[in-house]
């Protein structure tokens, strides 16, 4: 790699991991928020919120890095041209290609970054995030379990509890489960724990009773001296998380089998619009950067700037996405559509080499009158 490669090589990626801090940063206090408020509410401390955001963070890495990748170059060029360094390296011999050499290193680093990103760390930030919430929507006793007051976790149970020890037993339990009319049951305990089981969250009760009323008519009362009560019952099994696509692996995507497909509830062509769309999605930061670099080319040196070009790279970009976002909807209605996912990341680069093209073509000076005698 030559110095001049080096040198803006560099000065890109500086530029690149500033804008990335602070839209990472602008994007994880947006998610934040609202993270903080359903977390703090339903009891969780402030290290289970420290951990769910740290797990959000690779997926919202993913997002920002094509727009660090644009801004940064736009920025960069924008003020090496002000400098009148690109305009001597042109003066030099340097073809508009040769010049854009550093910037297609610079877009395939970023290209593997994403790469990284959507291959392996947001799938497995996603399932660890999905494993915490179940076993945060499964702990009951931080949402349903308070002492001293009738609680109703679900239609048609009433829970009570005497109180609560600082070693997690409950004392004095009251459960009235009513949510079948023909026969409803009623349990105390003067002790019970609460344990995690295979399928959820379990009440293990000593000491007690159930008192079943069977269709209005017959009342059946049944002591024991330790029972267990499924507590699944108590949680929304609507609320609580699957799987979806962004845990599963590469792999399984592209194999998309029917056990997985009928577990995520998605068909086989969003499957193969998915894994396709984590091979081309990180070469969209390449185009991006390209497309940046090339636009700021088309227009001649001026100490004022080069918004003109600018506007362009920006509705260029959003041309771009636009395409992006008609061919993967394509894709997921047809799953013999999937090529379609490449077409944003392709139109980027030919276009950025056309643009580099017309660059390095001789510009028509505006002819001058002679002035008359």
């Amino acid at each position: 790699m030559s110095r001049f490669d080096r040198y803006l090589l560099s000065h890109l990626l500086a530029l690149f991991g500033f804008f990335s801090l602070v839209l990472v940063a602008i994007y994880w206090v947006n998610r934040a928020v609202g993270l903080f408020d359903q977390l703090i509410g339903d009891g969780q401390s402030a290290l289970v919120f420290l951990e769910f955001s740290l797990l959000t963070l690779p997926n919202v890495i993913r997002l920002v890095l094509p727009i660090s990748a644009f801004a940064a170059t736009v920025y960069g060029v924008n003020r090496l041209m002000a400098d009148s360094e690109l305009v001597v390296m042109q003066a030099t011999g340097f073809s508009s290609f040769r010049l854009a050499r550093p910037v297609l290193y610079f877009g395939l680093c970023v290209a593997l970054m994403m790469l990284v990103l959507m291959h392996v760390l947001v799938p497995a930030s996603r399932a660890a995030l999905t494993s915490r919430s179940a076993e945060i929507a499964e702990n009951v006793t931080s949402r349903y379990l308070s002492d001293g007051e009738f609680m109703h976790p679900s239609e048609g149970i009433t829970l009570y509890i005497r109180d609560l020890t600082e070693t997690g037993e409950l004392l004095d339990v009251f459960i009235a489960d009513d949510r079948d009319p023909k026969s409803r049951a009623t349990y105390t305990a003067s002790r019970a724990l609460l344990v995690r089981g295979d399928s959820g969250p379990k009440l293990i009760m000593f000491d007690g009773m159930v008192q079943s009323l069977v269709e209005a008519e017959r009342l059946a009362v049944t002591r024991f001296a330790d029972f267990t009560y499924d507590l699944g019952g108590l949680i929304d099994a609507s609320a609580l998380p699957r799987r979806t696509m962004d845990e599963l692996s590469t792999r399984e995507l592209l194999a998309a089998e029917p056990a997985v497909l009928q577990e995520t509830g998605q068909d086989r062509a969003t499957f193969r619009s998915e894994a396709h769309a984590r091979f081309a999605m990180p070469f969209l930061g390449t185009a991006a950067a390209l497309i940046g670099f090339s636009a700021l080319l088309l227009g001649a040196f001026s100490r004022f700037g080069l918004w003109r070009q600018i506007g362009i790279a920006v509705l260029l970009i959003i041309l771009v996405q636009l395409i992006n976002t008609s061919a993967t909807g394509a894709s997921l209605r047809d799953e013999r559509a999937w090529p379609l996912v490449y077409a944003a990341p392709v139109f980027g680069l030919v276009l950025s080499a056309l643009m580099l093209w017309q660059s390095q073509r001789p510009r028509r000076r505006p002819r001058q009158t002679e002035a008359k005698a």
